[in-house]
């Protein structure tokens, strides 16, 4: 391991701020701004250098989330966060996956930005409520009220994950082969009744402005993909630890799907199409705790 801390711990640093953030992009130039305010310390004084510098991160992360705030009120239909070509080693470990996964990102998406820090940190990265108050400048017990308010809220929101990767596996390749086959039934068969797909173009590639709800509509939409020729390539690559779908990698469809799996059906599925936050799927992301 290397002997600076900054290089030992810029997984960690990288997946909290993506995880705050649901953007890498953004993530990578806060960690960027991280590494600028650690250079100027004097690292003799610091105590716990991996503490130090999940306090900058964070506090660098909410200041771009607030800036982001604004930006996306001016998005294009729905926003949905980023995604990332993950390892197996994401998918393993529960707790990462779930925490990074598109449906859990989403949902923090419903939180303010204190609220969302807190939660991220406590939760997933097991910082004491101490630390977590300096870091956002507030008192433990105002921290304490936070995390629980906070869970509480994604507690009522959160889709419930909790198959097997073999099972999501499973579950995605019958949604594909039923897709690229053009059966209608199968689709009907592999859904939900209540499913919903929400998609994610942001102006510059053809989705759906707004979430579409139900087995039947769903279906209808998706039942003409099979018609498009030559037909277009279709793989299932780990995304954000989970199975998903990666359809016409680089190509007029290219779409990054994701996939919540309930019971042996999709209860939802999320669809990024916009070719800004498709640039992560060629590269493996180094996501740590």
């Amino acid at each position: 391991m290397t002997d600076d801390p900054f290089v030992a711990h810029r997984s960690l640093l990288f997946t909290v701020a993506y995880e705050m953030l649901g953007s890498a992009a953004d993530a990578d130039d806060v960690v960027q701004e991280t590494w600028l305010r650690w250079a100027d310390v004097d690292q003799e004084t610091v105590r716990e250098p991996r503490a130090y510098l999940v306090r900058i991160v964070t506090r660098q992360a909410l200041n771009r989330l607030r800036t982001l705030a604004r930006r996306r009120e001016d998005y294009v239909g729905e926003w949905l966060p980023e995604p990332l070509l993950t390892s197996p080693d994401v998918a393993d470990d529960v707790e990462l996956a779930e925490s990074v996964s598109i449906a859990m990102l989403t949902v923090l998406e419903t939180l303010g930005p204190t609220e969302r820090a807190v939660l991220v940190l406590h939760e997933v990265f097991d910082v004491p409520f101490d630390e977590i108050a300096t870091a956002v400048g507030k008192s433990a017990a105002a921290v304490r009220q936070i995390a629980h308010r906070a869970r509480e809220h994604v507690a009522a929101r959160r889709p419930r994950m909790e198959v097997s990767r073999t099972e999501q596996q499973q579950v995605v390749e019958r949604f594909l082969g039923a897709l690229t086959g053009g059966d209608v039934q199968g689709l009907l068969d592999v859904l939900a009744p209540d499913v919903v797909v929400v998609a994610d173009g942001g102006g510059l590639a053809p989705a759906a402005l707004r979430p579409v709800a139900g087995r039947a509509r769903v279906a209808n939409a998706l039942s003409r993909f099979a018609d498009l020729v030559p037909p277009v390539p279709v793989t299932t690559p780990l995304v954000n630890g989970a199975v998903g779908a990666r359809i016409d990698p680089g190509g007029e469809f290219d779409t990054a799907i994701t996939f919540v799996v309930e019971a042996g059906r999709i209860t939802r599925m999320y669809a990024m199409r916009n070719p800004q936050k498709l640039g992560r799927l060629d590269e493996v992301a180094e996501l740590r705790r």
